[in-house]
């Protein structure tokens, strides 16, 4: 894991406290005049001290700022670029570099929604699918699931897809999958194929 990641999930982690995050959404509230320790435990309903431990908590990963003065404020960037830095280690990222036109149907590296069954775009996410599956031979249905669920929720949805557009083929016996085209340079089938 990069040094970028870790603190993404350092800084989830730390979130992950009810406490914490209300602390957090207590100060975003209050926007550019923060609050300062003693207001902050005013109004989440706890002692100075247990303040004093969040916001400090929150100022050492980062989403929130304090000053001399001892006010507060939330500093929401932090979790947009933990947020990116997470995206660009999701395992579709690479291919969503080569295949620019189908970013819009992610979010946060996970397949949202499919294009039209008859569009350019349902042919090209099932192309980058089946780069994405990387299927060096055969594999059982469990497998391609496994894969599959990676970067989508909707895995029977995503399986049928690559079967009705042609890039899997199942076995006779019912039993496995293969690539049934040939993936070129940028992934466009090649002429035996």
């Amino acid at each position: 894991m990069s040094a970028e990641a870790a603190h993404a999930a350092e800084i989830l982690a730390q979130l992950s406290a009810p406490e914490r995050l209300r602390a957090l959404a207590e100060l975003a509230r209050r926007g550019k005049d923060g609050a300062t320790v003693a207001e902050l435990a005013n109004a989440l309903d706890v002692p100075v001290p247990k303040a004093g431990a969040m916001l400090a908590r929150l100022k050492a990963i980062g989403v929130a700022t304090g000053t001399g003065t001892g006010v507060y404020r939330a500093r929401l960037d932090a979790l947009r670029e933990a947020a990116a830095d997470l995206d660009r280690h999701q395992p579709i990222s690479n291919l969503l570099v080569v295949y620019p036109e189908l970013r819009n149907l992610f979010s946060h590296g996970r397949l949202t929604t499919f294009p039209p069954t008859l569009s350019e775009r349902w042919e090209l996410l099932s192309e980058m699918l089946t780069r994405f599956l990387d299927l060096d031979g055969p594999c059982d249905e469990d497998e391609i699931n496994r894969r599959l669920s990676g970067v989508t929720d909707d895995v029977a949805g995503a399986r049928r897809m690559l079967v009705d557009t042609g890039w899997l083929e199942r076995d006779r016996a019912g039993t496995t999958y293969g690539t049934s085209r040939l993936l070129s340079a940028r992934g466009k089938p090649t002429p035996d194929s």
